[in-house]
């Protein structure tokens, strides 16, 4: 039987020229390991094996291999065989295994302005689940064995065209259940033919900016907002002009005098700060959008998430032929892998957008569609939420519960409204938030700093932390844990003294 590193050395061993058959056999499996083709610590095939593979004697073998660790790229365990070294002798020369510091990104003249741009302001951790991640839902609690049977049913006997690119902006079924969802949970009026799916937020931010921006076009965004959108705009070389945002939510200028082409918002759950926009404001940022001809990009990222009240109606369906493009996602209420989301268009965008999109990105997963909208439309998606409105509305008692009985009585966000799924958590304007997520990061507290979401110097400090992918039980030791990160790095931050001794009294 072949194996993958067998294969490998043999595609490689064809394209070296060198007349000797051993120095061939060494070049190619060097160039493997300075690749990074062969990784780290990988296991090479015994030598009987590989020369069974090659073609080649045994001796072959084994003088290759001896060459190799005797230059350092591998190396030879009694009774367990060879491996890849950790670091080969000339490693600092192959660019395939530099790892790039983003100081020194202008230095790399074979990335775009834009693109070194990016890298030098990368925010998304390649940890994504962890004791208080924010916006990340409890996965564990999705009934997959639910879904997975709706999933294996639908699959059985697909149709030929379920198994193609879809060019019309997704299936019809989950279009139709979106409609229906929508109307009746935020109030969202439209026809299914204004249903665009995409691959989650980010691919929709991208659609519609590219679409709608020309270069050096003008964009607000809420200051804080968040970062994802930015980079989006920033890599389609859209001008943004951050807005400030208080308990009411974005706070439109008075007078305008550079109409914003774009204008995003998340008016259900202001991302990160938690306010909800007023009616009053909604209504003024509808009319500033038609007056300049203006178009409102709507993140309604996790409004299903409201512990108390009613949640007031999305801005797209406050008037009628609202200049909006409303944007939801399923990594809320679902989970985040699922990489679904989806865009009400409105009615004169609706032609060019949705065959933009299948010229950009092509549509797919249309069997996972048509499974989610049977799950959407037997009532499981709805049964969904409401069972996890309750176990997030404990979770987020719990938190606030650890908070104030161990931070100082200001620690609580005044934004924060009983809704989503993160807190922040104030620090001390002379708190270094990033080094103290930094620390807790290490740590596997994946909790994330409030300052790197502004534009401006004028910067709240602050520790976003989510509640809804920790059970209860861990919730206490994991906070222990961001305590001595506090008490090391803001000890100013911890409640202090009989303060201290009457928040931990029992009660």
């Amino acid at each position: 039987m072949r194996s993958l590193v067998g294969d490998l050395v043999l595609v490689r061993l064809q394209e070296e020229t060198d007349p000797l058959l051993h120095k061939r056999l060494y070049n190619a499996v060097r160039r493997s390991i300075l690749d990074g083709s062969l990784a780290p610590h990988s296991r090479l095939p015994p030598s009987r094996d590989l020369a069974g593979e090659l073609g080649v004697s045994r001796n072959t073998i084994l003088t290759t291999y001896e060459q190799l660790q005797a230059e350092g790229y591998v190396v030879s365990r009694r009774g367990s065989g060879t491996f890849v070294a950790k670091t080969g002798p000339d490693i600092s020369l192959s660019t395939g295994n530099i790892a790039v510091n983003s100081s020194d990104l202008t230095a790399t003249p074979f990335l775009s302005r834009r693109g070194q741009q990016l890298l030098s302001h990368v925010s998304a951790s390649p940890r994504q689940w962890g004791a208080f991640i924010p916006g990340v839902p409890d996965v564990n609690a999705f009934p997959h064995p639910l879904f997975s049977k709706i999933q294996a049913r639908i699959s059985r006997r697909p149709k030929p065209e379920r198994l193609s690119y879809s060019c019309n902006g997704g299936t019809p079924e989950l279009q139709q259940a979106l409609v229906d969802y929508l109307r009746v949970s935020r109030g969202v009026h439209c026809q299914a033919d204004q249903i665009l799916i995409t691959e989650g937020i980010h691919q929709a931010i991208d659609l519609v900016t590219r679409m709608l921006c020309d270069s050096g076009d003008l964009a607000w965004v809420e200051e804080p907002s968040y970062w994802g959108i930015r980079h989006v705009l920033a890599m389609n070389d859209v001008r943004v002009n951050p807005i400030t945002v208080d308990a009411n939510g974005l706070c439109p200028p008075e007078t305008v005098e550079e109409a914003p082409h774009l204008i995003f918002v998340t008016p259900s759950h202001q991302y990160p700060l938690g306010a909800v926009m007023s009616l009053e404001r909604r209504q003024r940022l509808l009319a500033l959008a038609r007056q300049h001809g203006s178009w409102i990009v709507e993140d309604d990222y996790d409004s299903e998430f409201r512990f108390s009240g009613q949640p007031i109606p999305a801005l797209q369906g406050l008037i009628a032929d609202a200049p909006v493009v409303y944007i939801g996602t399923f990594s809320k209420t679902l989970y985040p892998g699922l990489r679904l989301g989806y865009v009400v268009l409105p009615r004169p965008l609706i032609a060019d957008l949705k065959s933009a999109h299948a010229e950009l990105y092509r549509g797919g997963h249309s069997l996972i569609q048509m499974a989610l909208a049977e799950f959407i439309n037997a009532g499981h998606y709805s049964a969904h939420i409401r069972r996890m409105r309750l176990l997030y509305s404990r979770r987020r008692a719990c938190l606030t519960e650890l908070i104030q009985r161990y931070c100082s009585p200001q620690a609580l966000s005044d934004f924060s409204d009983n809704a989503g799924l993160h807190l922040i958590l104030n620090l001390p304007d002379d708190a270094d938030d990033v080094t103290i997520a930094r620390q807790a990061n290490a740590r596997n507290i994946l909790v994330r700093p409030l300052s790197r979401y502004y534009l401006t110097e004028e910067r709240k400090k602050g520790l976003l932390m989510g509640f809804a992918s920790l059970a209860e039980a861990q919730m206490e030791p994991a906070f222990q844990i961001l305590l001595e990160c506090l008490q090391t790095l803001c000890p100013q931050a911890l409640a202090v003294g009989e303060e201290a001794e009457k928040q931990n009294a029992p009660t």
